[in-house]
C-alpha cells in the first residue's frame, strides 16, 4: 500500500479551528474586529510581553518594525545570511542598505563574533548601522545577552526576527524568558505561516515592551490613521467646535499600509494557540526521536545540536549531512527521498548570494554561512506526524550512501 506522502512541514488544524472560522463567517466582522483584540491579548500573554500587535504576516511585521524605528535611507540594518528573504529586504523597503552577518557553521546563528564583524564591515563602508535582526532559526535562539552587550555599546536597536520561534526560550539575565518577551531588545517578530507553531493561514505580529513603539506599529499597520481627537490636529475636517472628532473624521499624520489581520485570520490562530502546549509537546518528542535513530547512521549526518543558552520548540528539524563523504549530492539525495514520498527542504540559500544583493553590494565569502549551507537538509516535522514516520524518514536516510557510484 502506497505510504503517506510526508512534506518537511504543514499545518495541524482540527474540529475546534474550524468552528472557530466558521464562528467568524456566520459573525459580523471579517475584518477587523473582536478575535483581532482577543488574539493580540492572548499572543502577549504566551510570550509575556506587554504589547503584541498583530499584522497580515512575518514580512509585514518586520517592515512594521523598520517603519517604528523610523529606519531610512543612511541607515544600515546588520542582517544574518542564513535567513529568508524578508529580513534583509524589510531595511531595503524602509531605504536603509544590509549588511550581511556570517553564522556558525553548526547552527547557523549570527553570533557576537560574527556581529562585530558585520558591524567593522558596515563602518569600512562609510554605513551607520542602526538595527541588529537575529534570526532565532529553526527556533533556536541566538544568544541575546551577548548580542545585546554589542547593540546597546554601539547604539543600534534590535528587532529579534523570531518567525521560527514561537514557544522557543532563550536564556537572558540568569534566567529563561520565552522568545518574544523583549527583555533585551526593542521587538519581535512572529509570523503564522501555515508551517510554523501555529497558523493563522497568513498572519504575523509584533512584541514589544515599549508602548509608544505599540501605538506607532498599530496606528502604521492601518495607514497611519488615527481617529482620537486627542491625535488630531486643530482641523475643521475633524473636529467640531466644541473640540470633539466628527463621527466620520480620520487623519492621516503619517503615511501607513494596510497591514491589518483579519477577525478570520485572528480566531484560526487563537483557536491553535490553545494548543500550543500540545504543539510544543509533540514537536519536542518528534524531535528526540529524530535525535536517536540518527545516531545509528554514522558520522556523516547529525542534528542541528541547541545551543546552551536556548530551549527550542523548533520550527523545523534539520540534519546536517555530509553529501561529499557519502558521495551523492544534495539534489540527488531530496529527488531520491522524494521518490519515497519524503519531502525536503533546504533553509536557506545565502540572501548575500541574491542576484538582487550581489548587483547591490557586490559578492563576499562567508565561510560559515557556506558551510552550513552546504550540508542543511529540513525533514519532516509537524504534529500530526506518528512516531513511525520518524523511522520511516531515516531508515531512507539510510539508503543514501548505497547511491554513490562505485569508484
Amino acid at each position: 500500500m502506497a505510504q503517506n506522502f510526508l512534506p518537511y512541514g504543514r499545518h495541524c488544524i482540527d474540529e475546534a479551528d474550524i468552528a472557530a472560522v466558521s464562528a467568524v463567517l456566520r459573525g459580523d466582522f471579517l475584518t477587523t474586529g473582536p478575535n483581532v483584540d482577543a488574539f493580540e491579548t492572548a499572543f502577549a500573554a504566551a510570550v509575556d510581553a506587554p504589547y503584541a500587535i498583530s499584522c497580515a504576516n512575518g514580512t509585514a511585521a518586520l517592515h512594521l518594525a523598520m517603519l517604528a524605528l523610523d529606519v531610512g535611507e543612511g541607515d544600515a540594518c546588520i542582517v544574518p545570511t542564513i535567513t529568508f528573504l524578508a529580513t534583509a529586504n524589510c531595511a531595503r523597503y524602509a531605504g536603509a542598505e544590509v549588511v550581511f552577518a556570517d553564522v556558525d557553521p553548526d547552527t547557523g546563528l549570527m553570533t557576537a563574533a560574527t556581529f562585530e564583524a558585520a558591524l567593522a564591515k558596515a563602518k569600512a563602508r562609510g554605513l551607520r548601522p542602526r538595527v541588529v535582526l537575529p534570526v532565532h532559526l529553526s527556533g533556536h535562539a541566538v544568544a541575546i545577552d551577548e548580542l545585546a552587550e554589542i547593540a546597546e555599546r554601539e547604539g543600534l536597536a534590535i528587532v529579534e526576527d523570531a518567525c521560527h520561534a514561537i514557544g522557543s526560550q532563550v536564556r537572558t539575565g540568569g534566567t529563561w524568558r520565552p522568545v518574544g518577551a523583549c527583555s533585551r531588545s526593542a521587538m519581535s517578530v512572529f509570523s503564522f505561516h501555515p508551517v510554523k507553531t501555529i497558523a493563522c493561514g497568513e498572519g504575523g505580529a509584533v512584541t514589544t515592551r515599549d508602548p509608544a513603539l505599540a501605538k506607532r506599529l498599530k496606528r502604521l499597520r492601518s495607514h497611519g490613521m488615527v481617529r482620537e481627537a486627542a491625535e488630531m490636529s486643530d482641523s475643521s475636517l475633524s473636529l467640531d467646535a466644541g473640540g470633539l472628532a466628527n463621527p466620520w473624521s480620520y487623519e492621516m499624520p503619517d503615511i501607513g499600509f494596510n497591514y491589518r489581520q483579519t477577525d478570520i485570520q485572528s480566531a484560526l490562530g487563537l483557536s491553535q494557540l490553545r494548543k500550543l502546549d500540545h504543539f510544543k509537546s509533540r514537536r519536542a518528542g518528534l524531535a528526540a526521536a529524530y535525535d536517536k535513530a540518527l545516531a545509528r547512521c554514522g558520522n556523516w549526518v547529525a542534528p542541528v545540536r541547541p545551543p546552551t543558552h536556548s530551549r527550542a520548540t523548533l520550527h523545523l528539524y534539520v540534519a546536517l549531512i555530509d553529501f561529499d563523504a557519502i558521495g551523492v549530492t544534495r539534489a540527488q539525495a531530496m529527488r531520491k527521498l522524494h521518490e519515497q514520498g519524503i519531502g525536503t527542504q533546504v533553509h536557506y540559500i545565502p540572501v548575500h548570494r541574491q542576484p538582487y544583493y550581489v548587483a547591490r553590494y557586490g559578492g563576499e565569502w562567508l565561510e560559515g554561512a557556506e558551510r552550513y549551507y552546504k550540508r542543511c537538509l529540513s525533514l519532516p516535522l509537524f504534529p500530526d506526524m506518528a512516531d513511525s514516520d520518524v523511522e520511516r524518514v531515516v531508515r531512507a536516510l539510510e539508503t543514501l550512501p548505497v547511491l554513490a557510484p562505485a569508484v
